[in-house]
């Protein structure tokens, strides 16, 4: 069946009618719109116009910087000197300069005086070998037996077992006698000190000689710590 529509109730028919209705009242609204916005500013007083609206530019004025003036320094003050002036009956003492020349005391020299400087002592030289060496009184037999009679063994080294052999170094000067003892081989602080001790105390030994000349010489002594089982 096909279904039938009246014209009345037809709404295509009237499409065009309402779309103009539409557009006038949206022309209405604009108009009524830009005509209340007028009157608004004309009731005010007030009219724009962009010929009207002038921009003043701001003058900075150029300041330029205070010259200082600097004050002159002060004068200074100058005293005027004060001069006594004394008169022609005053007495004035007088007083005498005495110079340094006429107070010393002159020295009359007669004759030059020869200054004798006298030379250091050269030191006599050290020899190692010699022709004759230095001797102990009586020769080594004689040296082993001083030995042997004046060590003193220290206790504490005999106590802990301690023993050897230090070997001394000392200078028989040309009359004999015995300077610089050094120990060059040590054991113990305590028998190092006992053989410098004995060396020290030796009499004067025979000295050495050198082409029939007594010269000092360095001479090495071995002295020996032995404990008997």
């Amino acid at each position: 069946m096909e279904i039938k529509k009246s014209e009345s109730a037809n709404l295509e028919n009237k499409k065009f009618t309402w779309v103009l209705v539409g557009l006038i009242l949206v022309l209405a609204g604009h108009f009524v719109a830009f005509e209340w916005t007028q009157y608004e500013k004309e009731e005010e007083g007030i009219v724009l116009d962009a010929g009207d609206i002038v921009l003043e530019e701001e003058v900075i004025p150029i300041t330029m910087p205070e010259k200082k003036t600097v004050p002159p320094p002060p004068q200074a003050v100058t005293q005027a000197e004060v001069l006594n002036i004394v008169e022609d009956d005053a007495e004035i003492e007088e007083t005498t300069i005495v110079s340094a020349e006429d107070q010393a005391d002159f020295v009359e020299i007669t004759e030059d005086v020869p200054i004798v400087v006298e030379e250091p002592e050269k030191e006599e030289e050290i020899f190692q070998v010699v022709e004759n060496q230095p001797e102990f009184p009586g020769g080594m037999a004689e040296l082993m037996k001083y030995l042997q009679k004046n060590i003193k063994y220290p206790s504490i080294c005999q106590e802990q077992g301690i023993q050897g052999r230090v070997i001394v170094q000392f200078v028989v000067n040309s009359d004999g006698s015995i300077v610089d003892p050094q120990v060059v081989k040590p054991v113990n602080p305590y028998l190092d000190k006992e053989a410098l001790r004995v060396v020290s105390a030796m009499p004067k030994w025979k000295p050495g000689e050198q082409r029939g000349k007594k010269v000092r010489v360095r001479f090495t002594l071995p002295v020996t710590f032995r404990l008997s089982n």
